[in-house]
């Protein structure tokens, strides 16, 4: 069984480091909207501490649209391993949400995404999100109800520290509702990272260590891809 029918995929965002924007402002008949692209390259493509590409590189990119009302809809994309995905190379990810601040320093988030595997549409997951940010944490939930229902909740913590480094530390835990490996073991795992990012010659670096107790439980032909990984990533705006 493919381990995308045993655990749930990530939202787009998936702790992933350093995504650089460029965003243009226009109005429309409709108010004003954002536009924004971002490009990245990494050692690895990392979801909730497994390695989507088998240990190798990740060429990653979104496009999104952001309403001033807080509505936004968007895509992105990133290549991954095809042994692990049945055949499909690439990940393509669309989504809609709508977000807004309560205070400065209190924000909130509701999304809806839909993961994609072209060549292997029968992995293709459905997602909702709630998140709300207070102070520096982030608190949230991930329910993917297609084909099969998966919970994931999670923490985070951002903050800077000296020389306009920044700091994230999370915490994640999923509950697949099903053995994880599709055939016995456990239907709960964690993962954590800590990542260090700071912009430098126009450019967004980071790194990551990322961890999970998966263990046996890995759902991939290649054990290590659960195991802990240190993910460098640099990105730039178009």
């Amino acid at each position: 069984m493919m381990k995308k029918l045993a655990v749930a995929v990530a939202t787009a965002s998936t702790l992933s480091f350093a995504n650089m924007t460029h965003a243009e402002e226009f109005d429309t008949f409709i108010g004003k909207v954002d536009s924004s692209m971002t490009v990245t390259l990494a050692t690895d493509y990392i979801w909730r501490g497994q390695s989507q590409t088998d240990g190798a590189g990740a060429i990653q990119g979104s496009l999104d649209f952001a309403h001033e009302s807080g509505l936004y809809i968007g895509a992105w994309a990133s290549n991954i391993d095809s042994e692990d995905f049945g055949g499909s190379s690439v990940e393509i990810d669309y989504y809609a949400g709508y977000g807004g601040s309560i205070t400065d320093d209190i924000s909130y988030d509701l999304s809806w995404t839909t993961y994609t595997y072209p060549k292997n549409s029968s992995i293709d997951v459905e997602e909702a999100l709630a998140s709300l940010s207070l102070y520096g944490f982030t608190v949230g939930a991930k329910y993917a109800y297609d084909p099969s229902s998966s919970l994931y909740t999670y923490v985070g913590y951002d903050f800077s520290l000296p020389y306009d480094i920044g700091l994230g530390l999370h915490y994640g835990l999923t509950d697949t509702k099903d053995p994880l490996d599709g055939v016995d073991g456990d239907e709960k795992y964690a993962d954590w990272a800590v990542t260090l990012g700071k912009t430098m010659l126009g450019l967004d670096w980071a790194v990551m260590y990322s961890d999970t107790d998966l263990g046996s439980d890995c759902a991939y032909s290649d054990q290590d891809s659960c195991d802990a990984n240190v993910t460098l990533s640099v990105s730039k705006s178009l």
